[in-house]
């Protein structure tokens, strides 16, 4: 989810529209809901819906997750979870699982996001990154039994989106038997490297658009945390990850090695299992990374092919930059970086050899 602040009426004329807002009429009248007030809250790339709702004292968030795409299941069992490990995140008031309404707490206004893309001055950035780093160290700690496991298959499953959709549709490119064969190399040994990590529970998209500045004190420490129902038992490195390597946001490499730094000790600190060696922890969370990136671009190129959602193609630049710095490090991925400048109309480099 990515909570972006809107002020456009929703289209409340389908039998959808209606439902929900049967459903909130009938709540609990203590609620005090002023259904008049409700407003579209955000945009996301699934099927899910918000709205923000008036009451008298204060706001709240209604989630729409249309059955049968969505379930909200996920959505409440990790929410208990990330509630027992003390991470920020929205109470939940009410819910109908059959028909897929949910009425949450509204963690504030703005995301990390939000406010990068304002100006956020850089002690104020830095303090809430911190705050981020604090409550990862929390989510990791939570109890996983029971949760699916982001493992090599799935890993590579994954990776699969890349040549199929950012290589094949988005550039009309088609891979060579070398390049396809080089490439399965590739992706077998980043999925190896990654599942043999210990694990923890992993949110999936820990990064600036599912943070949220709570400055409400009530509501919980900082940063408020959304979008955890895809959480999984995964890589400890994953999240960490994703949140230096944000696809939205661009940190040069200083900064994000000062965070993955500051991260390794809090890890180490609270007793997670993190490698002792920090150069080995390095290139286990550059390499989730990367296989995380490949994933993101043949996402973003699929939401705007297949879904007519072509902002998201505003990102790939970045998300490239992200690629090439990790490929650029380890001679493993060099045919990977070879194919990346074919498909940019990069000439190879040729020089001659003593």
């Amino acid at each position: 989810m990515s909570h972006t602040e809107s002020t456009a009426k929703p289209h409340l004329h389908t039998d959808r529209d209606r439902a929900l807002l049967h459903w909130l009429s009938d709540l609990d009248q203590s609620l005090a809901l002023d259904l008049d007030s409700l407003k579209a809250a955000s945009s996301d790339a699934s099927f899910r819906r918000y709205f923000r709702v008036n009451t008298a004292q204060k706001t709240l968030i209604v989630m729409d997750a249309p059955p049968p795409q969505e379930n909200c299941q996920p959505f409440i069992d990790v929410t208990q979870r990330l509630q027992a490990a003390s991470v920020t995140v929205p109470k939940i008031l009410a819910n109908d699982l059959k028909q897929g309404f949910l009425l949450l707490t509204d963690l504030g206004q703005h995301t990390y996001f939000d406010k990068i893309v304002e100006g956020w001055p850089d002690q104020a950035r830095q303090s809430h990154y911190l705050h981020a780093l604090d409550a990862l160290v929390k989510l990791q700690l939570a109890h996983t039994g029971g949760l699916a496991v982001l493992d090599r298959q799935r890993l590579i499953d994954e990776l699969q989106l890349f040549p199929e959709w950012f290589v094949q549709q988005h550039h009309g490119v088609a891979l060579t038997t070398q390049e396809n064969t080089q490439l399965t190399l590739i992706f077998e040994t980043l999925a190896n490297e990654i599942a043999n990590q210990p694990q923890v529970l992993v949110h999936r998209d820990f990064h600036s658009p599912n943070l949220m500045v709570c400055d409400d004190p009530g509501v919980g420490a900082n940063p408020g945390v959304l979008d955890y129902q895809d959480a999984l038992l995964g890589p400890i490195s994953y999240d960490i990850a994703s949140l230096v390597f944000d696809a939205r946001t661009t940190w040069e490499e200083p900064q994000q090695l000062d965070w993955a730094i500051r991260y390794w000790e809090r890890a180490r600190a609270a007793g997670l299992p993190v490698d002792a060696d920090f150069a080995v922890f390095y290139k286990q969370y550059e390499w989730a990374g990367l296989q995380r990136n490949l994933r993101i671009l043949g996402v973003f190129a699929r939401l705007n092919l297949r879904d007519h959602k072509p902002a998201y193609l505003n990102h790939l630049p970045r998300v490239l930059q992200y690629v090439r710095q990790v490929g650029n490090r380890y001679g493993v991925f060099r045919p990977l970086m070879r194919l990346l400048d074919r498909l940019d109309g990069i000439e190879p480099q040729t020089s001659l050899t003593f």
